[in-house]
């Protein structure tokens, strides 16, 4: 019998509200990553064009945790549910994580702790989607997880900003400690610590698991236990996947790379095209930094207001042909940012920027809950991110082969690079079937 009669009440906009305050707190530190750590690596020595080699951690991380961790959820009965112990721990060690990622005295003290953090990050974060999925009707999906979008772009923001907040607030932006790492970038992983505990524990404390029905809790208990199992379902469910999931695998494979692209280059194509200094000692380089904390920040605003502005276009035009518009206006929008030469004007392209944004983190995951049989989301959900993770894997160890020969060793055209993709990424899932709600399996 499948689990999808099992009921699920409507919940009211602040109860999915409270849902995903979690998300605040594992996306603010997703935000310091993507902010922070291409400049730390570069002020602790890194090569520019092994930068990528750098960033292995999260792919890496993510490929092994997400899928098994997700498929473990689904197999776990405990008084506090199947999916809140896994995320509160991983939001405990984020934490740690984050508090310590600042004061790395040397280049390999700082990836090795990418991968501490990175596997927290992913302990928690497919059984936080799986948790929401659960919790709500299929008819409150759109809302669900473009509200998780939401969050995404607000954690983002201020992540982004928070650097440049503390210059307001009096700090000194030139202050540095021993490794070259400003003052105000330390401060920053350190809330970002506090805000990665306290909002999970306030989604814990106002949102409790939906209690198993009998059947669900007979099903789980008949599977046979031990982790060659749970690599089983893996497998059970690769080689079971919907067609719908497989086709989106494409379309994450462009959006993806171009993503990892820009991250890992942003921040050195703005100190090359605004403030000409490839030099991590300059000041330019550090305002450079700031101006992508500042641009970043209003992204992922945008992408925080789109999110719930895209809740009524997605329902009436479908995620598909939102997803492909947002898209879109991503890459125009990167091919036209190494064009400008004036801070101010780069928050024009940061409006598509934050669209497509807002899109890649509610959409896709919109057209893959109604493809997919609900007593496996967890694993799924798990395997989803490994279409996150390979392509990101393939960037890392690409890249840098050609970074010098056809990138001319110049970030900006790592950043029109990732426009070109977004717009493959948007033609691509034009080509998507999805699969109708009620076509999941109701025997």
């Amino acid at each position: 019998m499948s689990h999808a009669t099992s009921y699920r009440p409507r919940l009211s906009f602040w109860q999915i509200i409270n849902m995903n305050v979690g998300f605040f707190g594992i996306q603010f530190s997703f935000g310091l990553q993507q902010s922070s750590m291409s400049p730390i690596y570069t002020y602790l020595g890194a090569d520019e064009a092994s930068l990528p080699y750098l960033w292995l951690a999260g792919p890496m991380t993510g490929l092994i945790v997400q899928p098994l961790i997700g498929a473990m959820s689904d197999r776990t009965v405990t008084r506090w549910g199947r999916r809140t112990p896994y995320f509160l721990i991983g939001a405990i060690l984020c934490s740690l994580g984050l508090l310590a990622m600042p004061f790395s005295p040397t280049l390999w003290m700082a990836a090795s702790l990418l991968w501490i953090l990175d596997a927290a990050n992913n302990v928690t974060m497919e059984p936080y989607r799986a948790f929401v999925s659960d919790k709500l009707d299929p008819k409150q999906h759109s809302l669900g997880f473009l509200t998780q979008s939401a969050f995404t772009g607000l954690g983002q923001t201020l992540a982004y900003l928070t650097p440049s907040l503390l210059v307001v607030f009096g700090m000194n932006k030139d202050a540095v400690n021993a490794s070259h790492i400003p003052h105000i970038v330390i401060v920053a992983f350190l809330i970002g610590a506090v805000f990665s505990l306290a909002s999970v524990l306030w989604t814990l404390k106002t949102t409790p698991e939906n209690p198993l029905t009998a059947s669900e809790l007979a099903a789980i208990r008949s599977r046979a236990p031990g982790w060659r199992h749970t690599l089983g379902d893996i497998g059970t469910a690769l080689r079971e996947m919907p067609p719908t999931m497989k086709q989106l695998a494409v379309v994450k494979l462009f959006q993806w790379y171009a993503m990892f692209c820009y991250w890992q280059y942003i921040s050195l194509s703005l100190a090359a095209t605004v403030f000409h200094t490839t030099d991590p000692a300059s000041e330019g380089f550090r305002d450079a930094g700031l101006l992508n904390g500042q641009v970043g920040a209003f992204y992922n605003f945008v992408a925080f207001v789109a999110a719930f502005a895209l809740v009524p276009f997605t329902r009436r035009y479908g995620p598909k042909r939102m997803h492909s518009l947002c898209l879109c206006a991503a890459g125009v929008a990167m091919l036209c940012i190494p064009l400008i030469h004036t801070p101010a004007l780069l928050f024009i392209p940061m409006l598509g920027v934050g669209l497509a944004w807002a899109s890649i983190m509610g959409n896709p995951y919109v057209m893959l809950a109604g493809c997919i049989p609900p007593e496996r989301t967890g694993v799924y959900m798990g395997i989803f991110n490994m279409f996150i993770v390979i392509p990101m894997i393939i960037q890392i160890f690409t890249l840098p082969l050609y970074y010098h020969s056809w990138l001319g060793g110049r970030p900006e055209n790592v950043i029109r690079l990732a426009g070109a993709l977004l717009l493959c990424g948007a033609v691509a899932v034009l080509f998507v079937k999805l699969r109708p709600p009620q076509a999941t399996a109701k025997v």
